[in-house]
């Protein structure tokens, strides 16, 4: 009788076996989702809600500016943003020096959405942050960013930009 071969051994990831790329892979599917379920509670998808912060963050940007900062083509940016004008989150004004670029504000309503973004937002983070205390979610933060600056990413802007279909994803 032929004996089975052994199993394969199970890949041994970082130091004593740790799997961070794995633990940040499933913490943030699931910090995505809840986040999801939050602004969905608000009437807004996630892409909508970091639109609005990018907005609010830095009012008068103009548009082509914004989309490279996002990593979203032009046209796909441009549906994006007349999906959420449409419901008078964000309105855009011609830029004074420049006439063939149009700036994006935030409208009344955008601003109104944006404080329950925020409430949504501390919410959030406090959940997902539960098991720390405040010095460790510091730490935390800290090290995230170090590994998210290691990997280039755009500081405060989330890849899924540049997958964002318009029409799909509720733009």
């Amino acid at each position: 009788m032929t004996e089975a071969p052994d199993p394969a051994p199970i890949p041994h990831t970082g130091p004593q076996g740790s799997q961070v790329a794995f633990l940040l892979s499933q913490l943030g599917e699931h910090a995505s989702q809840a986040f999801a379920r939050r602004v969905a509670e608000l009437d807004l998808t996630p892409a909508q809600a970091g639109l609005l912060r990018s907005v609010a963050l830095a009012p008068g940007q103009h548009q082509q500016e914004l989309a490279r900062r996002l990593g979203m083509s032009p046209s796909r940016f441009v549906a994006f943003v007349d999906a959420i004008e449409e419901r008078g989150l964000v309105e855009r004004r011609r830029n004074p020096k420049d006439r063939r670029f149009q700036d994006l504000y935030l409208a009344p309503k955008g601003e109104e959405a944006m404080r329950g973004l925020a409430e949504a937002a501390l919410a959030h983070e406090e959940a997902i942050c539960a098991g720390l205390d405040p010095q460790e979610r510091i730490a935390l933060g800290e090290l995230l960013r170090r590994v998210a600056e290691a990997q280039q990413l755009t500081a405060g802007v989330h890849p899924g930009y540049r997958r964002l279909n318009p029409r799909r994803d509720g733009a």
